[in-house]
């Protein structure tokens, strides 16, 4: 659930997400071992957390609720931890300030698919609000239904004991973090500090608006980011959006890694560097140079749809290496399953303190071997009215610009993908999230795909 604070995401439909859920746990025995949940730093996140909870606690379920703003990782991880059957995280991610949400986790501390959250919206058509049971939320907490719980710890220690922690010890970098007035920050900076790195921090404290950004790390979000790295010396910046579960990257030199290459790097260096073996799972909005490290390394590389449900779904299936998409986030076997920005940054920094090398080395390495992409993309916003007019003429009509270059094939799977013969390829989708028709170019030249993405705008008239 992401939508309009005051508008969707109100008390009233909080608590009925939650007496629907509640209601699916009792009807699958699924009440033990409790319930874990979390919230953000966004407005009403902590108020919305203990509606739930309040909810939940009045049916029977015993919650644990972090009562402190934390990355939704560590919820995943908590939930892990305790076996729970679901768990839940009150953020809206990286979406715009005026938005907040539920994040539903499944079994293992997994994105739910949409098989349970057909089941939620299924249970809450068929409530009313006198249907919802609730109970104070301290007179729960007096009675033991809801427990106060804080993982940080656990959750640190466990990203430090997988990380060569000795090796970042050694490499006595500078990092400079910029959570983007998120959560990351207390979970990402004590693992860095562990490793003796010297760190800085931007953009921290509690800021509902997100300093009048969008809490979404990009080349456009993180210019002082950006300037603050290349003009004071740092080695790395690291940016993280609203729940720390997505993270930018900035390299010795100030330049923005595009989310397609942190996961080039980590792939490339996990099986390079460190001799680990394994597939990678990407998005069809992902960077196909994936598919050749894969290859090169006599391994697979899976596309599967937007959505992070999919890519842990299809990690689990192949045991999978790696997997993430272009929008920041990832996760690596055998940490949670679950996309995770304050682990993935954590591998970074030990990564370029393992091999010597600077971020820009790694990446030039990396095309000298297979080649350089560059991904273009473009968000249009419309009106109500026409999003009908584009499903038609995208979903519908099938209609497709004249292309200049030669098309290999054409999938509907999730979105429309162009498929061209050169190794390019070009996507059309909505957003799941917001009112936005997202595009994506591939091309071998940031020009060639800069204009593509230009001619499809032209082509659907936005």
């Amino acid at each position: 659930m992401r939508a309009l604070i005051g508008e969707e995401f109100t008390r009233d439909n909080v608590r009925l997400a939650a007496q629907g859920l509640a209601n699916i746990m009792i009807n699958e025995n699924a009440v033990e071992p409790g319930f874990v949940i979390g919230y953000d730093r966004r407005f009403l996140s902590d108020k919305a957390a203990k509606w739930f909870s309040e909810v939940l606690a009045a049916n029977g379920i015993t919650v644990s609720f972090i009562d402190k703003f934390v990355p939704t990782p560590i919820v995943m991880f908590k939930a892990r931890e305790m076996n729970t059957h679901y768990s839940a995280c009150i953020t809206a991610s990286h979406n715009p300030a005026d938005y907040n949400g539920i994040k539903v986790f499944i079994k293992g501390g997994r994105d739910a698919d949409e098989v349970i959250t057909a089941k939620i919206e299924q249970q809450v058509t068929t409530l009313q609000q006198s249907d919802i049971k609730s109970v104070d939320f301290e007179e729960a907490v007096a009675n033991g239904s809801v427990h106060i719980i804080n993982p940080m710890n656990e959750f640190v220690d466990a990203v430090i004991d997988f990380i060569d922690i000795d090796a970042i010890k050694a490499a006595n970098l500078r990092v400079l973090i910029d959570p983007m007035f998120g959560v990351a920050k207390n979970a990402l900076q004590t693992v860095l500090i562990n490793g003796r790195c010297d760190v800085d921090v931007i953009n921290d404290g509690q800021n509902p608006a997100f300093g009048g950004l969008m809490p979404s790390p990009s080349a456009a979000t993180l210019y002082r980011l950006k300037h603050l790295v290349a003009h004071e010396g740092y080695d790395i910046g690291i940016g993280t959006d609203g729940d720390a579960d997505r993270l930018g990257i900035i390299d010795e030199k100030g330049n923005f890694i595009h989310p397609n290459e942190v996961l080039l790097l980590l792939y490339y260096y996990l099986l390079e560097y460190k001799g680990w073996k394994g597939s990678v799972v990407r998005n069809i909005a992902t960077t196909h140079l994936l598919d050749k490290v894969a290859a090169d390394h006599d391994e697979k590389c899976f596309e599967v749809p937007v959505g992070f449900k999919h890519i842990s779904s299809q990690m689990e299936a192949d045991d999978s290496l790696i997997g993430g998409e272009s929008s920041g986030g990832l996760t690596i076997r055998g940490h949670i399953k679950g996309k995770d920005g304050v682990f993935a940054s954590s591998l970074l920094v030990e990564m370029i303190s393992v091999t010597g090398k600077k971020l820009s080395e790694l990446l030039d390495e990396i095309y000298s071997k297979y080649g350089y992409a560059y991904t273009a993309e473009g968000d249009c916003t419309f009106k109500p009215a026409q999003r009908e007019e584009l499903y038609n003429k995208i979903y519908v009509e099938k209609a497709l610009p004249d292309f200049k270059y030669e098309v290999e094939k054409v999938s509907y799977a999730d979105g429309l993908k162009v498929y061209f013969k050169n190794g390019g390829w070009a996507l059309l989708r909505f957003s799941g999230t917001e009112p936005l028709l997202r595009i994506f170019v591939e091309w071998e030249d940031k020009d060639t795909a800069e204009s593509m993405v230009e001619d499809l705008k032209t082509f659907l008239a936005l």
